[in-house]
């Protein structure tokens, strides 16, 4: 009896993951270039960060654009999805050890060495030399320089933030379920209202970075907790951003007839990504902005 063996697609060699490489270098050293408080390095820094950003959304387009092309030409096979779904669920991992590092450094600060520089044995130390005037208590409103900033509340564009990626998540599971049903008309409406969610809370962040600097005084310059607060953030934001992307390209493929309900694992992914997103995003709100 003849065994029969699965077809197993073997991409050809591409230029799409150096060219993801040279942008997150650029990404990397722009971004360190603009913190920097040198005002020609922090110039040039911006130049070379948003170049970087702009070669990383040119490889993510044309990166879709070349494995939607080898997926229409039913080039995949069943073991080539299970590919890629072990793949995404992989990253997906990769992204929760990298959050899990920023939330440990916060735990870390908080229970830690906050309480630690404020213990009886460590009076002296702290307040004679280190820090004079020490109190150990979250969020540290004052660098040892002196320096004073005010805490950010969870009420305001924080609650409401969090409002719109709650909804987001109920608009993506109904995109799913639409998905699956083969109803377009649906599909269409709850996955563009999830891609509109996620550029609004992308424009309420931008608005609550304004008033942070502004009105708060809260910049990368005070101290742990200024740090921790747009590390924090700030990635998430930008992770937020790619999963906009996604969304948004896997909405642009809905529109022009691509993915049914027995095929559909970008949507599939871009969903995973989203609720990843979300997830970390509530946990944020809690140990960031709460308590």
């Amino acid at each position: 009896m003849e065994q029969k063996y699965e077809n197993y697609f073997v991409p050809e060699q591409s230029q799409w993951p150096i060219i993801g490489a040279v942008a997150m270098f650029f990404i990397a050293v722009g971004a360190g270039l603009t913190v920097m408080q040198i005002d020609s390095t922090a110039s040039s820094g911006s130049y070379i960060l948003y170049g970087g950003i702009g070669i990383l959304i040119y490889m993510l387009f044309g990166w879709f654009k070349h494995v939607i092309e080898e997926s229409q030409k039913g080039l995949y096979s069943a073991q080539m999805d299970r590919s890629f779904r072990q793949g995404m669920s992989w990253f997906i991992f990769s992204e929760v050890m990298f959050f899990l590092a920023f939330f440990g450094a916060l735990f870390y600060a908080r229970v830690l060495s906050v309480p630690w520089l404020g213990g009886a044995s460590n009076n002296a130390m702290t307040y004679e030399v280190l820090w004079p005037n020490f109190e150990a208590v979250w969020p540290l409103l004052t660098t040892p320089g002196g320096d004073t900033t005010n805490a950010m509340g969870w009420q305001g564009l924080p609650l409401i933030n969090t409002i719109i990626l709650l909804t987001s998540s109920v608009t993506m599971h109904f995109a799913h379920v639409a998905m699956e049903r083969d109803e377009r008309l649906k599909l269409k409406m709850f996955l563009s209202l999830t891609v509109l969610l996620g550029v609004v809370f992308l424009g309420l962040q931008v608005e609550e970075y304004r008033h942070a600097y502004n009105d708060l005084n809260l910049t990368l310059q005070s101290g742990l907790y200024g740090n921790t607060f747009y590390l924090l953030t700030g990635f998430h934001g930008m992770h937020v951003t790619l999963g906009t992307l996604m969304l948004l390209i896997v909405l642009l493929r809905i529109f022009k007839g691509h993915l049914d309900s027995k095929q559909h694992f970008a949507f599939q992914a871009a969903a995973w990504y989203w609720h990843f997103v979300d997830v970390v995003w509530l946990c944020l709100f809690v140990f960031v902005y709460v308590l």
